[in-house]
């Protein structure tokens, strides 16, 4: 998965330079898609982000905070920057972590990541370009963020968001997978299609939807009545479904 984890991330990183490039003070200030964050404050949570494989010590100590709240508190720390900085910030950081992120294709180990679960070293990079995926055309870019000009939902992307996706909403949701005790089916069209399993047991319902809906549900950014998604099962298994949470 990582071959093609790092080309998407390199490609989403420069699509979002080339988005911040030029922007006045009235733009960085705007309020993101993503609750409580400023254009600028999601660039310095994705440059916080990168720094977690670069250089950890870089960041504030956030302890045994939640990942949300850690990340919260990252942000905030650089808030008294400059938007110049902070896109200096990513630019660099960035370039860095790309390497080693590559390097983590070698690493035969579990990587434990708190309240995220815990991930074999190789998937790494997908959580990157999830992260990158959601961020740039969900919380900064039309239709739902201030910044015009938003990319494409291509296979190239969708492919290792979506193998995120299925890879970490079995360990973010288990409470909620273990007591539907049963399946549920999601049958992903077009880009980055495939047809995957939550829970075990029999099956309970099936839900059919883009993948680019499939990120805007399961991240929790919009219901399935704003989205194009069929459902059939049992009311406990598409309540299930429907407040699916990956981060």
């Amino acid at each position: 998965m990582t071959a093609g984890a790092i080309e998407a991330l390199r490609a989403d990183r420069d699509v979002l330079l080339d988005r911040c490039d030029g922007l006045g003070p009235v733009e960085w200030a705007q309020p993101s898609a993503c609750a409580g964050w400023s254009v600028q404050d999601l660039v310095a949570h994705m440059g916080c982000l990168f720094w977690l494989v670069v250089d950890p010590s870089a960041l504030p100590d956030t302890g045994e905070l939640p990942t949300e709240d850690a990340q919260e508190r990252c942000v905030q720390a650089r808030r008294s920057w400059t938007a110049a900085q902070v896109l200096d910030d990513y630019a660099t950081v960035s370039a860095k972590a790309l390497d080693a992120l590559v390097g983590l294709e070698a690493l035969d180990m579990e990587v434990p990541l708190g309240d995220l679960g815990t991930y074999h070293a190789s998937v790494l990079p997908n959580a990157y370009t999830f992260d990158h995926y959601t961020h740039i055309r969900a919380d900064l870019c039309a239709p739902r963020g201030p910044l015009p000009n938003g990319p494409g939902a291509d296979e190239l992307h969708l492919v290792p968001t979506i193998d995120w996706i299925v890879a970490a909403a079995p360990q973010q949701n288990a409470a909620a997978l273990e007591a539907l005790n049963g399946v549920i089916e999601i049958a992903v069209h077009g880009p980055g299609a495939r047809t995957f399993t939550l829970g075990s047991g029999d099956a309970r319902a099936r839900v059919e939807c883009s993948g680019h809906d499939l990120v805007l549900w399961a991240t929790q950014r919009a219901t399935w009545d704003e989205l194009d998604v069929g459902a059939t099962g049992s009311l406990a298994a598409l309540d299930v479904a429907q407040h699916l949470h990956v981060f």
